[in-house]
């Protein structure tokens, strides 16, 4: 899923006490300073484009036949064939 600020704050402060609604961020954690909202947009500006820098492995994993069907395919038609199939999916999805 894509980051949300939720995400942002749990990756700069993780295991802090704190509820968000909304927009409204509130600090219940005395260990934990509270993160600042510039810190907050970096943060989940940072983690966004993480995300988005790993579009080919999402994709890719959706095209991956299951584990199981990949053993059949391997057995009834060698480790070649099976990874041709592979080595397509990846062709067809680059790493960026």
């Amino acid at each position: 899923m894509i980051p949300i600020r939720f995400d942002a704050i749990v990756s700069l402060k993780p295991g802090a006490d704190f509820v968000l609604t909304g927009d409204v961020l509130e600090w219940r954690d005395s260990k934990q300073t509270k993160p600042t909202e510039s810190e907050i947009d970096a943060e989940l500006s940072r983690l966004i484009t993480e995300y988005n820098n790993k579009k080919y492995k999402r994709d890719r994993s959706a095209e991956y036949p299951y584990v199981v069907d990949q053993l059949d395919d391997i057995y009834h038609n060698g480790i070649d064939a099976w990874k041709a199939t592979i080595k397509a999916i990846k062709d067809k999805y680059p790493k960026s």
